[in-house]
């Protein structure tokens, strides 16, 4: 995992056809990035145009570099010499520019991932390894359903791993990514390290790291810091196989879930009934409080959450979509990958294959959503008038949520943090500042 950086899917095709995506902000799994050591090239003999022949000599000497790092770390230079001998991937390096759980409607991103085949397919593989769900929760304590919903989320139960327009080469998409000129280059270079890493263990995979374009492994997508991390050998057949063993792919995601916090017998959360008139102030998506108090407040919770419970309040579409209690093991999930439209899809399909009901309000779904640029100029609109919406990185998330609920209070306006086109317009035109 890696947070919005490693997904298959639509995007993901996308990019193998033309040339996708990246990080919703900080990662579900990222570790602390190390220091890259600087890999420029020296100019062009003869002042020739950086280019066709420029790029890939930069790439060569970063890819070096790199190389050196994992000898000097132990990696053998039967394994370095594949990552010296690589060229970069164009669709890979194209890839980090439109994630679909940040660039899509958060309605159409869940109606992507909640199909009824889907949801379908996701029952009869509960039923096919129902044994195995059995000893997960049995030693990890994390629910069966939140398991396989992971997993239909990240590789539809494994079926992407067998299509070869979409699975690459794990190696050369991380170099091809810790050696662009971009600030997350340091993050990719900690995991092409550590996949080098994998790839020269005695017990490591059988063949070359197959994953992701950024370069996500197995049936529920681990990067490779995860990886060495969390993956544990669950059929007891000495390798840590998340690639071909379901019962190692899953129970490695409850190991994670486990280290990350997770809650055993907790839900999620749940959708919620908002009384008329309420306060929307109070859905500020930060402020816990007890279930039984925010039931005093008329919010009633669709499934049944224990009133000693603490849950936050949100409106992801604004008055006009459904709301949520979201419960500590929502945050577990956001840690595997920090969209909210990504974890309320996990979420989601968790409820819809233990046999729970869709939705009971729909979304504002004729509503325009903005681009990313779009985003970006409300992001820095908001910050002129006294608003901070944090960096402007064209994604709309809970700190420019919280400066659109501030703007719509100082201007009278229900506080409901969602931006429709109307309000947008507003906001862009606005001379309005906070009081």
């Amino acid at each position: 995992m890696g947070w919005r950086q490693r997904r298959f899917g639509a995007p993901m095709r996308r990019a193998a056809t033309i040339a996708f995506l990246m990080a919703l902000g900080p990662a579900a799994l990222i570790p602390g990035a190390v220091e890259i050591v600087s890999a420029e090239p020296s100019a062009p003999a003869g002042g020739a145009a950086a280019g066709a022949d420029a790029q890939p000599l930069a790439f060569a000497h970063c890819t070096g570099a790199v190389a050196a790092e994992a000898e000097a770390r132990g990696v053998p230079a039967g394994v370095t010499d594949r990552l010296r001998a690589l060229s970069p991937d164009a669709d890979v390096a194209a890839a980090p520019q439109g994630q679909a759980e940040f660039v899509k409607p958060i309605w159409s991103y869940l109606d992507a991932n909640l199909t009824e085949t889907r949801i379908a397919e996701g029952r009869r593989k509960l039923a096919e390894w129902s044994a195995t769900f059995d000893a997960i929760e049995a030693r990890y304590g994390v629910d069966r359903f939140i398991l396989a919903a992971f997993w239909g989320v990240e590789s539809t139960y494994g079926s992407v791993l067998e299509d070869p327009g979409i699975v690459r080469p794990v190696l050369r998409s991380l170099a091809t990514l810790a050696c662009s000129e971009t600030p997350r280059a340091p993050y990719w270079r900690a995991e092409l390290i550590a996949a080098l890493e994998i790839q020269a263990q005695d017990k490591g995979p059988p063949g070359p790291l197959t994953g992701s374009w950024a370069g996500a492994m197995g049936h529920t997508q681990f990067m490779p810091t995860v990886y060495q991390a969390h993956a544990v050998d669950f059929d007891g057949d000495g390798r840590r196989d998340i690639w071909t063993s379901v019962p190692d792919a899953l129970a490695s995601t409850a190991n994670y879930l486990t280290a990350m916090g997770w809650r055993s017998g907790a839900r999620w959360g749940s959708e919620a009934r908002l009384p008329d008139g309420f306060d929307l102030a109070l859905a500020d998506e930060t402020t816990e409080r007890s279930i039984a108090a925010w039931k005093a407040l008329g919010v009633v919770p669709i499934q049944a959450l224990a009133e000693d419970g603490t849950a936050t309040l949100i409106l992801p579409a604004g008055a006009r979509g459904p709301a949520f209690l979201l419960q500590p093991n929502f945050r577990i999930i956001l840690r595997y990958n920090t969209a909210l439209a990504y974890a309320l899809s996990v979420a989601h399909l968790s409820d819809r294959l233990r046999g729970e009901a869709g939705f009971t309000r729909d979304w504002p779904r004729g509503d325009a959503m903005p681009s990313a640029g779009d985003v970006r100029s409300l992001q820095s609109r908001l910050a002129e008038r006294g608003f901070p919406a944090g960096a402007a990185d064209g994604r709309i998330g809970p700190r420019t949520r919280a400066a659109i609920r501030a703007y719509q209070a100082a201007n009278g306006l229900p506080p409901d943090g969602y931006a429709d086109a109307p309000l947008r317009e507003r906001i862009l035109a606005s001379s309005e500042t906070k009081p």
